[in-house]
């Protein structure tokens, strides 16, 4: 890639007003709605779905929940759909919380407390481990996931935002919440079978490869064991993590998972992988998985954004543009930073585009952009709350970010594949 001269004075500071002035306003716009919204996947909350048990099988589950998902139109209020506070989101906004409190003038004061006791109101019941899961029920292609049922990516990201917390907030509470996620993670959804180590998802009773599972998890064992020493977190997260590993695609790609319907490749799952991959690196102080990373990220980099910084869902195909994978597209940059010194300017690209193509001037941000329609329905979960820790995140790194820094020129961000 060919570099430019990096952005005036006065460039750099216009991008950080203009993300912060996006920060803020996103900010005001959850808190404004109590951090509760609608979600793609919330059609089974319906107060008129529940009401009539004829409906309430495998086919119509499917049929309601992809028929308001793809719908430009919102008919949630019709259909009786609530808004929930969704743990994860909570997760999302605590993580988001801890990078605005590193920047001057955000109006973040108390909320990193309030996030927290919010998870702990929101864990799920009936076990004796911190875990939590979605406030919906939803139906996967074999089986329905009960309302507020633990489960590994749920548990791992609040675990994760905790111990972000536990690392610049010491609160021995964090700690041991995380300790216990882990606790349930070995103890009901780590399996092996022969040379294969995985973790079951979405529930215990599925034995199936999933990478990011798998990576997720692993990272959190790491990040567990560097703090309390408890060795037995380490053998299971190695050999789920090199199982993984093993199995990147020679371009440096992952398939979401190995059974023969989730042969597919998109944004943000391979972003959790990389992720997950660098935080093992980081807790062992180790350089086992970086030859997977840089391979990793090279093929993100030149697969999931357009040349105007469009963000893409799948590595070959441009739509549907999602705001998920936006958010995505700018974290994924920011953390490996130290692999091309372009990273910034990428992930300023796919804020820019997004505000110019996804952005509400009542302060969200928009689900999807297609060929012919954007669909405008804002979601707490999948939409604001990750793209609140994505902009924080980017406010904080275009502050601390020296004046010159090398950036790509426009026409040669990415390729055009």
């Amino acid at each position: 890639m060919a570099y430019s001269k990096g952005p005036s004075s006065a460039e750099a500071l216009t991008q950080v007003a203009e993300a912060k002035t996006a920060t803020e306003k996103l900010l005001a716009y959850c808190r404004a709605h109590d951090w509760a919204g609608h979600d793609p996947y919330d059609a089974l909350n319906s107060r008129i779905f529940l009401a009539l048990p004829w409906l309430n099988s495998r086919i119509p589950r499917l049929v309601l929940t992809q028929a308001l998902k793809r719908s430009p139109v919102n008919i949630r209020g019709l259909a009786l759909i609530p808004p929930t506070q969704n743990p994860k989101a909570i997760s999302l906004f605590l993580r988001a919380s801890l990078q605005m409190s590193q920047v001057e003038g955000m109006p973040v004061s108390g909320l990193v407390s309030h996030f927290l006791e919010k998870l702990i109101e929101l864990r799920s019941t009936g076990t004796p481990y911190w875990c939590w899961g979605y406030s919906f029920p939803w139906q996967t292609r074999t089986i329905v996931v009960p309302r507020s049922a633990p489960n590994l990516v749920c548990t791992t990201f609040i675990a994760s935002a905790l111990l972000d917390l536990y690392e610049t907030h010491p609160d021995p509470r964090c700690l041991e919440m995380a300790a216990s996620s882990a606790e349930y993670m070995l103890n009901d959804l780590y399996w092996q079978d022969g040379s294969l180590a995985s973790f079951s998802y979405p529930l215990a009773s599925l034995r199936v490869q999933i990478h990011n599972a798998n990576f997720l998890a692993a990272a959190l064992f790491c990040r567990v064991y560097k703090h309390t020493g408890e060795k037995k977190f380490l053998g299971p997260a190695l050999a789920a993590a090199r199982c993984s590993a093993s199995l990147q695609l020679p371009d440096g790609s992952w398939y979401y998972g190995e059974k023969p319907t989730q042969k597919w490749v998109d944004n943000f799952h391979t972003g959790y992988n990389l992720s997950g991959l660098r935080q093992i690196d980081n807790a062992l102080g180790t350089d086992e998985f970086q030859s997977c990373i840089q391979k990793g990220f090279e093929f993100y980099k030149t697969h999931f954004f357009r040349e105007d910084g469009a963000a893409r869902y799948f590595h070959d195909k441009t739509y549907p543009i999602d705001i998920h994978c936006v958010a995505q597209s700018i974290l994924s940059p920011l953390e490996f930073r130290d692999l091309d010194p372009g990273n910034l300017a990428l992930a300023s690209s796919a804020f820019r585009w997004a505000m110019k193509n996804m952005w509400d001037e009542r302060g969200f941000f928009y689900y999807r952009v297609l060929r012919t329609v954007k669909i405008r329905t804002s979601y707490m979960r999948w939409s604001q709350a990750w793209m609140l820790l994505a902009l924080s995140t980017l406010l904080r790194e275009l502050q601390s970010a020296p004046q010159g820094t090398a950036r790509p020129r426009s026409a040669e961000v990415v390729s055009t594949r």
